[in-house]
């Protein structure tokens, strides 16, 4: 391995300086002399041990001379910024100068030979038209077409692997940027469930000590919860309601249970491997305790109702809202960041997957959500088969 290494880095200048371009001017012209005589044997002996050997090297150097004239100069100087007829004039220009400047290689062929020059090409010296229109001209035409194409297939290549590569750069630029805007959606909502919670519990600890334990308790699974078991994008449904479970529990630790009615239900027989996006239901749980009503002479309620048909999971949270409540800054400023917040995470997360409808009036507020979940290891699969196609490609 060491030494095909060292073969191909003492071959580097020879790729570097584009060397290998000599050789493939020597072939193209012997198979243009293979083709125009018919006899391989007869173009290799006609080149190398005759004096056609001098025609030959004109034929190589000023063709290639005018190629690189045209690749190197006149392409990137009129052809790239569209100025096609000084290009088109300028190219019929080198093609025809080449052409003429290739004849005299004939004349110095034969005057360099110990024949002369009717016996070598069996037409008068005169007939300098001839070489021209039959021989150089059609010559000079098709190497640098042939070049031309090359180039330009080339030139194809290079743009659609730099337009492969910008698009492959820009989906990882933008996977990147919506992992970023979920993980950032989802941090806004986990300092302000923990500021709740501390203060409950701080609450607590004067009133009931015996509570505040048994809250601090539910306090710790909800952390383990969001430390270590919801870092990924989907969860197993059931590991979600049962952080959902423990977080009502603790939310009602916080009520006054003779002023605040709390119904939960939940109605979730068959979760199979069904995921969900961990923390979608809490912020609309934690709004309904939050904002509930607490007039002592009205009829203060939270009602959680989560049921599950099929794929589709159905969420309707309601709590009593008093008039002053809803007109207050307060419940304006952080119930609609909040929803904002949760609106964006289903749009990112559930695109034409979820139904979110917000009800609101003087004495009740309800969000009711649709989503239609998906299970594990079909996206396990999805991811598995995505990450296939992307090691195909590369």
């Amino acid at each position: 391995m060491t030494k095909l290494k060292t073969i191909s880095s003492n071959f580097d200048w020879f790729f570097k300086f584009r060397i290998y371009h000599i050789p493939f001017w020597f072939v193209y012209h012997y198979l243009w002399w293979t083709f125009a005589i018919g006899s391989p044997w007869d173009a290799a002996h006609n080149i190398l041990s005759s004096a056609y050997s001098i025609k030959y090297c004109f034929y190589v150097v000023l063709q290639a001379a005018g190629v690189y004239f045209n690749l190197y100069f006149l392409i990137p100087r009129f052809l790239e910024k569209g100025r096609y007829a000084l290009y088109i004039g300028f190219l019929m220009f080198t093609i025809v100068a080449t052409a003429v400047l290739i004849v005299p290689g004939y004349y110095v062929s034969a005057w360099l030979s110990v024949k002369t020059f009717y016996e070598l090409y069996e037409i008068e010296p005169a007939r300098y038209e001839h070489f021209f229109r039959a021989n150089t001209f059609p010559s000079t035409v098709t190497s640098m077409m042939l070049a031309m194409s090359v180039k330009l297939t080339k030139n194809w290549v290079q743009s659609r692997r730099r337009e492969q590569a910008l698009e492959t750069e820009k989906h990882a630029l933008e996977k990147e940027k919506l992992e970023t805007e979920l993980k950032f959606l989802k941090s806004q909502f986990n300092p302000h469930f923990l500021f709740n919670t501390i203060n409950s519990i701080f609450v607590l600890i004067d009133k009931d000590p015996n509570l505040a334990s048994e809250s601090l308790a539910k306090f710790s699974d909800i952390l383990r919860y969001q430390l270590y078991e919801c870092n990924e994008h989907q969860i197993p449904l059931r590991q979600e309601m049962g952080y959902l479970e423990n977080f009502i529990e603790l939310q009602k630790l916080r009520q006054d249970h003779g002023n605040v009615k709390i119904k939960t239900e939940t109605e979730l027989t068959q979760t199979g491997d069904l995921g969900i996006a961990p923390f979608i239901l809490t912020p609309f749980v934690e709004n309904a305790f939050k904002h509930v009503s607490r007039d002592r002479l009205e009829s203060n309620w939270i009602h959680i109702h989560v049921t599950l048909n099929g794929l589709e999971l159905c969420a309707n949270i309601a709590n009593s809202t008093s008039a002053s409540a809803n007109s207050s800054s307060e419940f304006i400023r952080h119930s609609g960041i909040g929803l904002k917040n949760v609106r964006r995470r289903l749009d990112l997360l559930y695109p034409d997957k979820y139904a979110l409808d917000i009800a609101r009036n003087e004495t009740s507020f309800q969000v009711m959500l649709k989503l239609t979940l998906t299970e594990r290891k079909t996206m396990e699969m999805a991811a598995l088969d995505e990450h296939a196609a992307q090691a195909l490609i590369n």
